[in-house]
């Protein structure tokens, strides 16, 4: 079959023929894709960046955000059949470490992460575990279902302390920004700030729900958040974007007793003052990995439901899945929302 494949060290990936995979384990089901779609880890592996270079051993397929059809199961197999509409959990978890244990799977010792740590889903046909599969209703579209993996971040990122009735900023509105923008907004927030350099992606923020887009590269963010609240500061913080110049804004920002919650992943250590702007404002600080397996999931799906969260607006470009290098391309000058390939 053809794949999406980083096939050697260094920038760029190519599609080439690879073996069908089969189910090996008891525990796997075999998944037709029907749309997969491009997160920034994929970026930064066909970027090649410094993490990427530690992490990836080529060959290796890309991908983990896929919907797709149940074409076949192993023998252990008991909630998944053959024709059920499912997406998958990046996190393949061990089910047997300490945190396993506690229920505290999204911080697994032992994950390996879908088209990272083994082949992924950018190819016709995926085998996962029976684990990190969840079923979809038929109503949502491939295109949606796909991307439930990034927006369960937003969701556990948003959602890891109170938001009803709050005032939420959003620091950096890629995919993943852009869907907490308008989980926060179905959640109560009483006001949401978004901040990002890309006129492109404030706009999108503006659609999902904020109700300040700021653009960071001529406003000063601190001072409009101290004449937008009195001086006081916003109650919650999603630092989104991982840039060192918006962590330390992150703390600066929240008000005194206020909640700073962080997924953005920086690409190089973060000097803070952690006593002027952290520890004697009393922050509660959350440090966000993945989703919370499976509790995410099932608010995130509540909400898709019930039609108080629409990031349909998110997804801007639906390519064909030759075409994954423009989609790349997109999100490295920040011309996009979400991008989805297709699968014919």
């Amino acid at each position: 079959m053809k794949a999406i494949a980083k096939t050697q060290a260094g920038p760029g990936a190519e599609i080439i023929d690879v073996p069908e995979p089969q189910i090996t384990r008891p525990d796997q089901v075999k998944v037709r894709t029907q749309a997969v779609s491009i997160c920034g880890t994929d970026y930064h592996i066909y970027s090649w960046d410094r993490w990427s270079a530690g992490r990836v051993k080529p060959p290796r397929v890309l991908g983990h955000e896929f919907a797709g059809e149940v074409i076949e199961v192993g023998r252990d197999v008991v909630s998944i059949k053959v024709g059920d509409y499912v997406s998958g959990e990046s996190h393949w978890v061990c089910g047997h470490c300490n945190q396993c244990r506690r229920n505290e799977r999204h911080v697994c010792a032992n994950t390996k992460i879908f088209g990272v740590d083994v082949d992924g889903c950018f190819a016709p046909y995926a085998v996962v575990p029976e684990a990190s599969t969840w079923k979809n209703d038929r109503s949502v579209p491939p295109e949606l279902a796909c991307i439930q993996d990034p927006l369960g971040n937003a969701v556990h990122t948003t959602l890891s302390g109170e938001v009803v009735g709050r005032s939420v900023a959003v620091l950096g509105c890629g995919p993943i920004g852009v869907f907490a923008v308008g989980v926060a907004r179905a959640a109560g927030a009483s006001y949401v700030y978004a901040t990002d350099t890309k006129p492109f992606r404030l706009d999108l923020a503006t659609k999902l729900g904020a109700d300040y887009a700021i653009n960071v590269l001529d406003t000063d963010l601190e001072v409009f958040v101290k004449e937008q609240t009195d001086g006081q500061g916003v109650d919650v913080v999603l630092e989104m974007s991982g840039a060192p110049t918006a962590i330390r804004q992150a703390m600066r920002i929240c008000r005194m007793g206020g909640r700073v919650s962080l997924l953005g992943i920086p690409s190089q250590p973060v000097e803070l003052d952690m006593a002027e702007d952290m520890i004697f404002k009393g922050l509660t600080i959350h440090c966000i990995v993945g989703r919370r397996l499976y509790e995410t999931w099932e608010t995130m799906s509540a909400l898709l439901g019930s039609g108080r969260l629409d990031i349909s607006a998110a997804i801007t470009h639906k390519l064909p899945f030759e075409e994954f290098a423009y989609g790349m391309d997109l999100m490295r000058d920040g011309l996009c929302g979400k991008v989805v390939l297709m699968m014919e």
